[in-house]
């Protein structure tokens, strides 16, 4: 009740922004409305996708325009924890293997798990397979995928102790690398680690196109980067931020001139990247060539906080992240929405 009383207020007062998307696109049609927090997507084979809500902890599978839910997860919702990331077995159809990232209660400290399950019309029988990355109030990182390689990356951040980043015995402010079973692949730049990257201070995306790993990262209110993700490389933080600081990685963008707060990042098949923009409150869009920016704009402004993006088929797959206690909802938020390109 207090929710729809909220949103009534806000239509009365005109506290929602106007919609103003960019017109080289077409018009974002809304696939699913009155969502609490969405996290994350991932496609099924036959074109469906499941997503994620972090604060209710649900798993939901939309299909032919329905949503089913399949699942609520008993994950911690604290600050920016809770069910976060979510992905598909590159061999699902084979499988059934489903991957999620959630935030729990450890015996001393919050920390962060990933998760393997079989879905059949319903997620089941759980496998812990990578268990205790350092978790917090914030900085829990979250985003979850499979690369080109058939490996799963999974994207940690610091647990709000910047120090942990450099900490190549800790999983926090680190892309981990693991095989599909959670263990450690045999091409890992460390010697039986997990890691694959370090020095990020909240990482929250994962996009590849043409052999380049991009993945975006929260700064410290400002600074935020869009990084190019190389094996055993070190991208700075706490130590530097948006530089090219000899022994640490340059970010591909700097965004010192505005908070973008990314969330995911998405190439589509030209190989033009988008990133999701929380407080930035935008979709951006950024034209590359030989590995750098040349060009970008705002592709979508004036929906609010926008956290997850997807290519698939086509189209663009964004969510909202209005109700997530940082936005201005409006009537309908949260929701996904597809965007033809």
């Amino acid at each position: 009740m207090k929710k729809e009383l909220f949103l009534a207020l806000l239509v009365i007062v005109g506290c929602a922004p106007a919609v103003t998307d960019n017109e080289q696109g077409s018009a974002p049609e809304a696939l699913v409305e009155g969502l609490d927090t969405p996290w994350a997507i991932a496609f099924l084979p036959d074109g469906s996708f499941l997503f994620t809500e972090r604060d209710d902890g649900y798993v939901s599978h939309f299909k032919n325009g329905e949503v089913q839910h399949i699942a609520q997860i008993e994950a911690r919702f604290v600050g920016e924890g809770g069910l976060l990331g979510i992905a598909v077995h590159p061999d699902f159809e084979d499988n059934k293997y489903v991957y999620l990232y959630y935030t729990y209660d450890g015996d001393e400290a919050t920390l962060n798990r990933v998760s393997r399950f079989t879905y059949d019309g319903s997620l089941a029988d759980e496998e812990i397979i990578i268990d205790a990355i350092p978790g917090a109030w914030n900085h829990n990182g979250g985003r979850i995928a499979f690369g080109p390689d058939g490996k799963l990356y999974i994207t940690t951040g610091d647990a709000a102790e910047p120090s942990l980043a450099q900490d190549l015995e800790s999983l926090a402010g680190k892309i981990l690398r693991a095989n599909d079973d959670g263990s450690v692949p045999d091409d890992n730049p460390f010697p039986d680690s997990l890691v694959y990257s370090y020095g990020h201070r909240n990482p929250q995306g994962l996009a590849w196109h043409d052999g380049m790993l991009a993945a975006p990262e929260h700064g410290p209110s400002a600074n935020d980067e869009i990084n190019s993700i190389t094996p055993g490389t070190n991208y700075g933080w706490p130590l530097v931020q948006c530089t090219n600081h000899e022994g640490y990685a340059a970010p591909l963008r700097c965004f010192s001139e505005f908070t973008l707060a990314p969330g995911n990042a998405a190439f589509d098949d030209a190989g033009n990247l988008y990133v999701a923009g929380l407080r930035g409150a935008q979709l951006r869009k950024f034209v590359l060539e030989d590995g750098k920016v040349v060009s970008e704009e705002a592709l979508i402004e004036g929906r609010g906080r926008i956290r997850e993006v997807k290519y698939h088929e086509g189209s663009l797959y964004v969510t909202t992240s209005n109700y997530d206690g940082r936005g201005v909802p409006r009537p309908g938020d949260n929701k996904i929405l597809r965007i033809p390109v």
